[in-house]
């Protein structure tokens, strides 16, 4: 291997978003019994998480409605961490009773995207974020996603000093895992490689991830300048499913199977099988039309 990768991590975490982030847009339901014989499916697949759904405003997100149920009735295993995506005390005492295994919060790094995401300013969502924590019981680890990291539909350009303060003050609430998400998708791989590389220096305790969505089909370069910077965590989505509601223009996620072939071909280690992921995803494919197209190639070219 090149010099260029010698410093590469020796194995990489996934954290498949497809159930919450690649679902929540589809206008068709996905029926409850469905959802879950696909969580089961993909959870044998190796995955250490899985983001299973959203405690939202069933307004706001119509199929992720059935959240309480799928979590009541999805395998459990013992190595496997289910999370929930959590955006305020509405949401979190339901989330708690549901048994969900790690809380998701959110904050957008642009007021403006958080506001029209959250329908408040950055500034209460972090208060928010303060008050949950509080209520959270020890046991149950929590993460916070920051979206819009890297650019806003809204704002554009979101300064890196904003994001640094924004990552100082979550960390001074003791949350200990961040993901840094490109909700527009449309970083680059020396941004992703500086922004994650100083605030990997400037915060050594928090353990950063990112999440990168492909409008640009930037998405697997910038992982290759976040491993190049330490970052060993990705969400990704099956199929490349996925996309914000309140960013327009946002494409889809990565794809699991994108970047799992490429991490597989470098000998970095994911504890996922390949095959089995396919065999998800062709299942999945039959259910979320935009993921079959994406499938079928992969499984002709790299399965």
């Amino acid at each position: 291997m090149a010099d260029y990768y010698k410093n590469l991590p020796q194995t990489v975490r996934l954290v498949e978003v497809a159930p919450r982030d690649g679902w929540q847009n589809l206008v068709e339901f996905i029926p409850t019994k469905t959802k879950i014989e696909l969580i089961d499916e993909l959870a044998r697949c190796g995955f250490q998480e899985i983001e299973v759904s959203s405690f939202v405003n069933p307004k706001a997100i119509p199929q992720l409605r059935d959240a309480p149920e799928v979590f009541a009735a999805i395998r459990s295993l013992p190595s496997l961490v289910t999370a929930a995506l959590v955006p305020n005390r509405r949401g979190l005492a339901p989330a708690l009773a549901a048994g969900i295994g790690k809380v998701v919060f959110f904050i957008s790094a642009s007021d403006t995207h958080n506001r029209k995401n959250l329908g408040c300013p950055q500034s209460e969502t972090l208060s928010e974020i303060g008050a949950m924590l509080k209520d959270v019981p020890e046991e149950i680890p929590c993460r916070v996603s920051i979206s819009n990291v890297f650019g806003c539909p809204y704002e554009d350009v979101i300064p890196f000093a904003s994001v640094k303060r924004l990552v100082e003050n979550l960390a001074a609430l003791g949350l200990r895992e961040i993901t840094l998400c490109d909700t527009l998708g449309v970083a680059t791989p020396d941004q992703v490689y500086d922004f994650s590389s100083v605030l990997k220096r400037a915060f050594p305790a928090v353990d950063f991830g990112l999440h990168l969505h492909d409008s640009c089909g930037r998405a697997l370069a910038c992982v290759m300048a976040g491993l190049q910077a330490g970052i060993d965590r990705y969400d990704t989505a099956a199929g490349g499913l996925g996309g914000c509601p309140y960013a327009p223009g946002a494409a889809g996620n990565l794809a699991t199977e994108d970047l799992l072939f490429t991490l597989d071909k470098m000998g970095i280690a994911t504890g996922i099988d390949s095959q089995s992921l396919l065999a998800f995803a062709r299942r999945q494919s039959k259910i979320t039309v935009s993921g079959g197209s994406h499938m079928l190639a992969f499984s002709q070219s790299c399965g």
